[in-house]
């Protein structure tokens, strides 16, 4: 089933389009879910499992593909939909999220498919079913919920948002104490980990949940300094969100006079030579693979050494 996946060659023509590709799937009750192709490594039929005493009550055992040990994560028990039947049909879809592999079991997988951006909308506030969804999307008529992977992956391990105090630099904090920092993120754990470990730095962090609403608030600031880098420190954005991509947020940012001087860094569950090659076409500063405090504060702490002296 690996040959479901496009090239990473057709990816990058997805790039600065604001389009994506979606892994559309299901876990065996009717509803119809995806994934982001850009964060899938393969698809295949559930191979043999290793049981691992005392694991998280929704890791079904570990495999072995390629090399390494990965956990297997049974997705229906872990978004609070109850356990998933596995048998011989069952299929994971290997993944790659903040520098790790693992695999999640489902009932079976449909079809990719080519969508923009724009078509992809925030899950209704309120709804019991956003607890697990970072977007919903409409395929011939059907409702498919797109799922926030990184909640998942949080809950199993949570992550820490504390920086090391060898590498917090005080005298370069100080001198941008208080300044903005905008945060560009359609997942709600990945927002409260950026906020988390900015705030922490005496910054202050404003938030917007996709590339779009991101541009509307530095379109206001801009209109009312004349630079939105004279309100923002800098723009840390996803990837891959609802509406419009941090690709396309990038790409717009530096085709406007009045936001081109801005500080822009790609933060992204995604690593590797992919997004750095990507950074490099759309025109970002800085590529951060999620989530590493350290390494956020290091950028941080660059960009005003850079910007003060």
């Amino acid at each position: 089933m690996s040959h479901l996946l496009s090239s990473i060659d057709a990816r990058t023509k997805l790039v600065g389009e604001n389009r994506l590709e979606l892994l559309l799937f299901n876990m065996g009750r009717g509803q119809v879910y995806a994934i982001n192709v850009f964060k899938i490594q393969e698809v295949m039929s559930l191979p043999k499992l290793t049981i691992i005493p005392d694991s998280h009550p929704v890791v079904i055992g570990v495999t072995h593909l390629r090399g390494h040990t990965i956990p297997v994560v049974d997705l229906s028990a872990a978004v609070g939909m109850g356990r998933h039947k596995v048998d011989k049909n069952s299929t994971i879809i290997v993944t790659e999220y903040n520098r790790s592999i693992q695999a999640f079991v489902v009932a079976g997988v449909e079809r990719i498919i080519n969508m923009n951006w724009e078509e992809i909308m925030p899950p209704p506030r309120g709804s019991g079913a956003s607890h697990y969804l970072t977007a919903i999307t409409k395929v011939d008529t059907r409702l498919v919920e797109i799922i926030d992977v990184e909640k998942v992956l949080a809950e199993i391990v949570p992550y820490n948002t504390k920086v090391s105090d060898d590498v917090l630099d005080t005298a370069v904090l100080q001198k941008a104490y208080g300044r903005k920092i905008l945060s560009v993120d359609d997942s709600s754990v990945a927002r409260t980990q950026i906020k988390d470990t900015i705030t922490s730095l005496g910054l202050e962090v404003v938030q917007a949940g996709n590339g779009q609403a991101g541009l509307d608030i530095l379109l206001k600031a801009a209109e009312k300094t004349g630079n939105a880098a004279d309100e923002f420190l800098m723009v840390i954005t996803d990837a891959e969100m609802p509406v419009m991509d941090g690709y396309r947020l990038t790409t717009e940012i530096r085709s406007n006079p009045k936001l081109a001087d801005l500080y822009v860094v790609l933060h992204t569950s995604l690593s590797g030579s992919f997004n750095e090659a990507m950074v490099k076409k759309v025109g970002c500063n800085a590529f951060l693979s999620k989530f590493q405090p350290d390494a956020l504060a290091s950028a941080v702490q660059d960009r005003i050494h850079n910007l003060y002296g």
